[in-house]
């Protein structure tokens, strides 16, 4: 097989910035053979309210109108059953759940989801989508760590899915076995994303690797391997979000005594391509429609719209992954840099 046929690919988690970052990675998204964005509220300051998420929206349109951007407000005090029947008025898909300070601009995060109970009610009336980070802060007391924060989180999921069996819940970019299962576990209004970088790393990749460190972290080969087995099944439950974060770079190659380097991976200029690379590796290939585009389609109800493209992946050899990318004063480096990749966008159509 020399050539792919992707149709209409969609993004389900990715940040976006602000400012000349955003200006930098914002074009990146359909570079990398993506229509449509589902858009992260961790900015500075968090999008907390309805007017923001619009003004948001129509910054990311102003840059590239080619997209289609699905906007989501951060979980916070300010959100009430009133704003969430705005926010759905506005055309907002989802709420975003960050747990306090476990990752990038999260320390206005929750701490409790029980205050949140007439949020989630209204929201499963609006049919609004509640998108949880699924990981616990790390307490040295209750033996919480990066390692097993995420299964730490995993009984919320569950409660919250039994307290609000029809809200549309979605445990994003999942890096556990106990996480895959919980997921296929839960009824049909409970789906999964997964990153494509934690399809390819473990806890060893990123362990004295600025470049790959990520929240949540990759974890040991045996989650790596209950992850690519899911995507080996095709279930419709997961798909692809890809958690791409773009960092200034000098904040990622640096840390201090007192600060760490930047927590994400930046993957969206190459993103398609390197799905199927890494699908490839792993004998899915023949699931890359359904990991990118149908499965989470479905689950958000988002049949293909006006900017969806038919993406045409090549074969090749010898390709290398860009080093940097810049604008202005902003350098970002993405995941794989200087590394060789099996396929390439050659041709798009509608």
């Amino acid at each position: 097989m020399s050539t792919l046929l992707v149709e209409s690919p969609a993004d389900f988690h990715v940040h976006l910035r602000q400012g000349e970052l955003s200006e930098l990675v914002t074009p990146h998204v359909r570079r990398g053979g993506f229509d449509l964005a589902y858009v992260m509220p961790n900015l500075k300051p968090p999008i907390t309210k309805t007017e923001q998420a619009v003004a948001y929206r129509e910054r990311l349109r102003a840059i590239d109108g080619s997209v289609d951007y699905l906007m989501t407000l951060y979980l916070s005090p300010d959100l009430t059953p009133e704003e969430v029947r705005k926010a759905k008025q506005a055309g907002i898909v989802g709420v975003k759940s960050y747990p306090r300070g476990v990752t990038t601009n999260s320390d206005g995060g929750i701490e409790s989801y029980e205050v949140y109970y007439p949020v989630f009610e209204e929201m499963q009336k609006c049919d609004l989508v509640l998108n949880l980070h699924g990981e616990v802060p790390s307490d040295a007391a209750s033996n919480i760590c990066v390692l097993n924060a995420e299964n730490a989180f995993l009984p919320h999921l569950k409660k919250l899915h039994e307290a609000f069996p029809k809200l549309r819940i979605v445990l994003e970019h999942a890096t556990t076995r106990a996480a895959v299962d919980m997921v296929k576990s839960l009824g049909d209004t409970v789906a999964c994303t997964i990153t494509a970088h934690h399809l390819a790393m473990t806890v060893d990749d990123w362990a004295g690797q600025s470049w790959n460190y990520c929240k949540p972290v990759a974890k040991y080969p045996s989650d790596r391997q209950a992850l690519q087995e899911v995507v080996r099944q095709g279930h419709p439950k997961f798909f692809l979000g890809s958690d791409s974060a773009p960092h200034p770079a000098h904040t990622k190659s640096v840390a201090t005594p007192s600060q760490p380097c930047a927590a994400g991976v930046y993957t969206s200029p190459i993103l398609l391509p390197f799905v199927a690379h890494i699908l490839e590796s792993f004998g899915a290939l023949d699931r890359l429609q359904g990991f990118v585009s149908d499965h989470g389609r479905a689950f958000y109800r988002r049949p293909a719209g006006a900017n969806a493209r038919q993406i045409i992946l090549r074969r090749v050899k010898g390709i290398r992954v860009e080093d940097t990318w810049s604008l202005g004063g902003d350098c970002v480096i993405p995941f794989w840099a200087g590394k060789e990749i099996g396929w390439e966008i050659s041709d798009v159509g509608h």
